[in-house]
């Protein structure tokens, strides 16, 4: 899984020591296996998942593929570079780092770069919806495990905080969100290798959409499952932690579905060479 950040190690130390009792996250910053003695207590109505295209001042009104040959596209993100350089081939794709203030500022100042992509949910928080040239559907760009939705993680021992924070679970976004986290624990996959998600409710049934890449796009995998998730209202749960989230108001059944569904389908691309894919991309991307 990924290397957690300086940033969220030093707040899950603030939990461990007492200081604070709860601490909210970008989902997909945490990793589907939490520490021993924590858990996410609840995870929040998930906002727009998508990515986002933000252009160069000078390409105002462009889209990608209307962008001139060989124009440099800024990511830090491998899973973005691997399907935009499958999708648009006449780009070129470069590592960009630091938060969005940073990006966003070596965009407008220097000519480097033509657009950078970024998640949208990142940019709306912030109320920066205005410099969004592009949404991504998942026809362009799958996206990130977790992406758009805000964790509240807990001590897992601190039962009234847990039972505080429940109310603020939203049902849809958890069992969407336990399903991506279940698939992405079961591939074995993490930051270092290119795995996307896309899953959506319709009529209690849960939607999967999973894909694996090669770095370069050229090799890849995607398929999707789907599981009934009628909610019993009656039928809440129990304490039970699944892929770190403990979520009290929502059936357990439901979640346990959720959780089947992401194994099923990691199984599924594994046994049609998902692993293969991985290893070669965790080789390269590790040479780097």
């Amino acid at each position: 899984m990924c290397e957690k950040s300086l940033f969220t190690k030093e707040l899950e130390n603030a939990l461990e020591r007492n200081e604070v009792d709860l601490v909210v996250h970008s989902l997909k910053d945490l990793p589907t296996v939490l520490p021993l003695g924590f858990t996410i207590g609840a995870v929040l109505k998930r906002e727009n998942p998508q990515d986002a295209v933000v252009l160069h001042p000078k390409h105002a009104g462009k889209s990608l593929d209307l962008l001139p040959n060989k124009s440099i596209i800024g990511t830090s993100s491998l899973r973005r570079a691997a399907q935009l350089k499958k999708r648009f081939p006449h780009l070129e794709f470069k590592d960009i780092r630091g938060n969005l203030n940073t990006r966003l500022k070596k965009l407008d100042e220097n000519n480097d770069f033509s657009a950078i992509i970024l998640a949208a949910a990142g940019l709306q928080r912030m109320g920066w919806e205005t410099r969004i040239s592009q949404v991504l559907g998942p026809e362009d760009c799958m996206y990130a495990v977790g992406q758009g939705a805000l964790a509240v993680e807990v001590r897992a021992r601190d039962q009234d905080i847990l039972e505080m924070v429940s109310v603020l679970h939203d049902p849809d976004t958890v069992l969407r969100c336990i399903a991506e986290r279940a698939f992405l624990r079961h591939l074995e996959g993490g930051c270092s290798v290119p795995v996307a998600v896309h899953t959506e409710v319709k009529n209690s049934q849960l939607y999967l959409t999973g894909a694996v890449y090669s770095l370069d796009g050229s090799d890849s995998l995607k398929e999707t499952m789907q599981t009934s998730i009628a909610l019993d209202s009656q039928q809440v749960d129990e304490k039970v932690q699944r892929v770190g989230i403990t979520a009290l108001k929502v059936s357990g059944a439901a979640q346990d579905a959720a959780e089947r569904l992401g194994v099923d389908l990691a199984n599924l691309l594994l046994s049609k060479g998902a692993k293969e894919i991985l290893t070669v991309a965790r080789q390269l991307n590790d040479a780097r």
